[in-house]
């Protein structure tokens, strides 16, 4: 499940072995799935709600559930990667940012790496032990990445990969299978178009197939059980980041922040693409939604859903109900927002200060207009209309 990292954690200290990522659809022969979890309805019963309250944010009922079937099953991989999952929704909403889950979250992963092992060791055959240690080898992968942590990336993205091959046989089982093929099959390739420096890495890698990584994505999507929600995550993200294509991750996201209203990044996801796509009821019902939960302290509900939200009614504001007022103010609580988790090179910090000097501007108020101006001349790229605007001001206004 790490195959989405950032380009630099592609790099390699040794090859891989060639590999075949081809989709799989024909169900292995005589593998004995008895005592599987990961394929027992009964479990995936129980744990239905367990799911929904995960992804809902409502850890601790999540986690309860996770730690009964931890009590049941002390010696499987699943409760201690399901554990670990929710651990990695603590730290997803704040852009990765926060490290005061890392030592639990990667604890959670080298115990299911260990019980994965000792099921694989036991019997070879045994897929759903490698889509585990896959799972949890490639989020640790993930985490490792993001902290800059090359060695400890390159060593577990090897270990991930080595058992995503072992568990390609399993494809016909269950959609869960396919998760980390689809990643890897997308993103090995759209890192080599996009990141011409890494080409030579990639060589390392197998080769990849975008369009079949997409096409497995939205299968597991659709049928995945465990993986389903990642897979929807995934998809909404590519499909708007990657393959500049809103309107298609439009009915994702709207699935996932109606699903789950509780998912401060779900709904800022959902907020952004909305306002990107000029559903401006939405987005101002949506922010206000994100603003009202982040006042309440609800968990996942942080500085840069807050700055999303105050970003998007600040424009709301100024452009639609033309009170300016309310606009500097939400403006200036995105600014403090985004200073907070110190994000001040660009985006909502430079669009907020940029529309603070055109209300400024408009209300005669050249001091502070030259204030808000100078600092998006200071941080804007150079290339673009901000930047142009800002300078041009400063120019005309020179004293």
């Amino acid at each position: 499940m790490g195959w989405a990292q950032q380009p630099d954690t592609a790099r390699k200290t040794a090859p891989v072995r060639n590999i075949d990522l081809e989709n799989v659809d024909i169900a292995p022969n005589a593998v004995d799935t008895k005592g599987w979890l990961l394929l027992d309805k009964d479990i995936q019963t129980e744990l239905d709600g367990a799911v929904q309250n995960l992804y809902n944010f409502k850890y601790d009922k999540a986690e309860r559930q996770f730690r009964s079937l931890r009590r049941r099953y002390p010696t499987h991989p699943m409760p201690y990667f399901l554990l670990g999952l929710s651990t990695w929704w603590k730290i997803a909403p704040t852009n990765v940012q926060t490290k005061m889950y890392d030592k639990i979250f990667f604890a959670y992963m080298d115990t299911a790496v260990t019980y994965g092992e000792r099921l694989y060791e036991a019997d070879n055959k045994n897929y759903e032990a490698c889509f585990f240690l896959s799972a949890a080898y490639g989020f640790d992968a993930r985490l490792h990445a993001e902290r800059r942590d090359w060695r400890k990336a390159t060593v577990s993205s090897k270990r991930a990969l080595d058992y995503l091959d072992k568990s390609k046989e399993a494809n016909g089982l269950s959609p869960e299978f396919l998760f980390g093929q689809a990643l890897f099959n997308y993103y090995q390739v759209w890192i080599a178009n996009n990141y011409p420096l890494l080409r030579p890495v990639m060589l390392f890698f197998p080769k990849g197939n975008k369009q079949l990584g997409l096409q497995q994505l939205k299968n597991v999507a659709d049928n995945g059980f465990y993986t389903g929600m990642e897979a929807k995550f995934f998809l909404m993200r590519i499909l708007n980041n990657e393959e500049n294509n809103p309107a298609a991750a439009m009915p994702v996201a709207r699935y996932m922040a109606t699903t789950y209203p509780d998912n401060g990044y779900f709904q800022r996801f959902y907020a952004l693409l909305c306002f990107n796509e000029g559903l401006f009821p939405e987005a101002e019902r949506t922010s206000r939604d994100i603003l009202e939960k982040l006042n309440r302290g609800m968990p996942g509900y942080e500085a840069i859903s807050g700055r999303y939200a105050t970003y998007f009614m600040g424009w709301l504001m100024q452009y639609k109900y033309k009170d300016y007022a309310k606009a500097k103010d939400y403006y200036l609580r995105s600014i403090v927002f985004a200073e907070s988790t110190d994000e001040t090179t660009g985006g909502f910090y430079v669009y907020s200060y940029f529309n603070l000097a055109r209300i400024a501007d408009k209300e005669k108020d050249a001091k502070s207009a030259a204030r808000y101006y100078t600092v998006v001349q200071e941080t804007a790229d150079k290339k673009s209309e901000y930047y142009r605007e800002a300078k041009a001001y400063l120019k005309k206004n020179k004293k």
